[in-house]
């Protein structure tokens, strides 16, 4: 039964959003806007629905399905199918992915609703859902990176949008060239999986791997950090993380896209995948790991003092991303991909609702001149303060539970370290997220007057979005109350996939004897998120005057957090300049003068040589007749003298 009904469904996830890529982009600007509007949501929609079939039958069957299409490509023994992969995993993606997607998309109708370019948008707008969908359901290595591909195609779209102006243009680039770095390194890291186990499928690599890869061994580690390289990439983390802040230059349900349900989670989503290698290299695990508590840490820090909203929830997801990576580094799978589905929940409700802040006030995204919108725009203020508490770890809200396992998995599983840089990390997450909620929305007002003159409520199609995410963040969390009060349901359920039932009684026990220290780091989490709130409550509405008076007694430290710790101009200095310089010099010297010369200069040669015998040709007949006999005397003399 289970099965059936999944391979009767598995296919419809994709066909429904390829399906309006196909209806809008060849026959939108004939249907009209309105048939558009409608057509985008309803096919993300549909997939939603046929997203749940799939997971009831995942539910029902209790293992693995495939389902194949055909055999895609045949040459030796590279043989690669077009097959797609119903498990816990997938099933749990395609439903954040669809869900939440369909939420942006009719959110979508009304903040886009009086761009001349609607029809392209929600063209653009399924195709990412399609190839974000492909990319969680693929058999393969191969199809997985088709669609990891395809969702850097469509951020390149997106974020451009409004490419006209220059500063999209230039995001949309800058996203498109950073996430190929990383892009490269999971390119290889993808041949070296072939050339290693002649195969790219999941289940004959993961099966066979344990036996072809030494735990540590040089092979193990290199394909790990290969792949890791490609998520580092895409979902945004030390190093490659700076084309996210300026994703934010795309339109706001793009960035929502981006950062909810898309792309960026595509590096946890691989690494969860193919947890069976990165099991084999420690190596990389803790590398996995570090990188997520660093990058969390450092965008923290930064998210402090931006004072454009967007950036701020920017920088927020680049640090709630390295949370997810310290989940999967220290393998707590479960917590990790728990995190990522809460996460899909409040941050699209914030950014969302940062659109509508932009909807009401004609675009402004700076909250110091914000001020007093809680009661102009309520709507809006009581959603988005229900995504800043899930953020910030309010008790009882989504992101309190997944945030706080992935932080007792850290220091259960590696110890303190982990946990404290984390736990830091926390403290900064509760007191920018309440900085986004107090300096725009309380106080007194400190709007232009003429923006003041035209504040209003987003209509209806963006209101409804932001109340179904607002109780998402609420209740979301649930399906992972902590263990010393039950069983996880998300990480039961999620455990076939890795491979955790096997050791559930020995954990059960474990997890016993540690309920005394696990409630103790869950109230301390309690604390440090109260702790936040309370800080940003204090600055922003208490004392007003302080935070001008604090970032004048930080001096350089205010300096540098504020311009980002002059990140892209050390990149501008050290790679993107150089390169140019170049490039410049290759166009100039070697292409003109090297290229270009010699290629004119062969053209010159064989056209002096032409201009030169040309001469002989003078159309006398006594000349060519005293030639033909110049030439009979040397063939004769030769001859004789030979």
């Amino acid at each position: 039964m289970g099965e059936a009904l999944i391979h009767n469904t598995i296919w419809f996830i994709l066909l429904f959003p390829l399906l309006g890529v196909l209806i809008n982009g060849f026959f939108g600007r004939r249907l009209g806007k309105r048939v558009v509007g409608i057509v985008g949501p309803a096919t993300v929609g549909l997939s939603f629905l046929a997203a749940c079939g799939m997971f009831w039958g995942v539910v029902q069957s209790h293992y693995a399905v495939v389902s194949p299409l055909y055999s895609w490509i045949t040459v030796g023994d590279f043989d690669v199918s077009l097959a797609l992969r119903a498990d816990p995993l997938s099933s749990l993606m395609t439903l954040v992915v669809s869900g939440v997607g369909f939420l942006i998309h009719v959110y979508s109708v009304g903040y886009m609703a009086e761009d001349e370019r609607f029809t392209r948008f929600f063209t653009f707008l399924n195709l990412f859902a399609f190839s974000m969908l492909l990319l969680v359901l693929g058999n393969n290595f191969l199809v997985m990176f088709v669609g990891w591909e395809l969702v850097g195609l469509c951020s390149y779209l997106l974020i451009g949008f409004w490419f006209e102006r220059e500063a999209p243009a230039d995001a949309g680039k800058k996203a498109f060239l950073v996430t190929r770095i990383g892009d490269f390194g999971f390119a290889l890291g993808v041949m070296l999986i072939f050339a290693t186990f002649r195969t790219l499928n999941f289940d004959q690599v993961f099966a066979s791997a344990p036996e072809v890869l030494a735990v540590g061994g040089t092979i193990a580690t290199a394909i790990t950090l290969l792949l890791f390289t490609g998520a580092v990439g895409k979902s945004a983390q030390i190093p490659l993380y700076v084309w996210l802040p300026d994703a934010m230059e795309g339109p706001t349900p793009v960035s929502a896209l981006i950062h909810a349900a898309t792309m960026v989670t595509a590096g946890v989503y691989m690494v969860a995948r193919t947890h069976v290698l990165f099991e084999l290299a420690p190596l990389s695990m803790s590398v996995v790991a570090w990188i997520g508590v660093l990058t969390a840490f450092f965008a923290a820090t930064i998210a402090l003092v931006q004072n454009d909203l967007k950036r701020i929830l920017a920088y927020s997801t680049i640090s709630q991303l390295g949370y997810m990576f310290v989940g999967v580094g220290v393998g707590a799978y479960g917590a990790g991909i728990f995190h990522l589905t809460t996460h899909a929940f409040f941050k699209a409700l914030l950014f969302l609702g940062a659109g509508s802040v932009m909807h009401a006030l004609s675009g402004e995204l700076n909250i110091q001149k914000m001020g007093g919108l809680k009661d102009k725009i309520p709507w809006t203020y009581w959603t988005f303060l229900a995504g800043a508490l899930a953020l910030s770890g309010f008790p009882f809200f989504s992101g309190f539970f997944s945030k706080d396992e992935i932080l007792w998995k850290a220091y259960e599983n590696a110890g303190l370290a982990l946990w404290l840089v984390g736990i830091v990390t926390a403290f900064m997450t509760a007191f920018y997220s309440f900085r986004a909620v107090f300096v725009p929305f309380w106080g007194q007002s400190r709007l232009d007057k003429k923006v003041a003159h035209h504040v209003h409520e987003s209509p209806r199609v963006m209101i409804v979005p932001l109340v179904v995410l607002a109780f998402l963040a609420l209740l979301g969390g649930y399906v992972g109350l902590p263990h010393f009060l039950g069983s996880s349901a998300i990480e039961g359920f999620l455990s076939p996939v890795f491979e955790e039932g096997a050791h559930h009684a020995a954990e059960a026990g474990a997890h016993a004897a540690n309920v005394g220290l696990e409630v103790a780091f869950l109230l301390i989490s309690v604390v440090v998120a109260l702790s936040g709130i309370g800080l940003a409550y204090f600055m922003y509405v208490a004392k007003p005057t302080l935070p001008v008076k604090l970032a004048k007694g930080l001096g350089l430290l205010y300096t540098l957090l504020s311009n980002k710790y002059y990140v892209d101009e050390l990149y501008m200095a050290i790679a993107v300049n150089p390169l140019k310089g170049l490039a410049g010099w290759l166009a100039r010297i070697f292409d003109a003068r090297g290229i270009d010369g010699l290629v004119n200069g062969l053209a010159a040669f064989f056209g002096w040589s032409g201009q030169t015998t040309r001469k002989v040709q003078t159309g006398s007949v006594r000349n060519y007749a005293l030639s033909m006999l110049l030439g009979v005397v040397v063939l004769v003399g030769y001859f004789v003298l030979r």
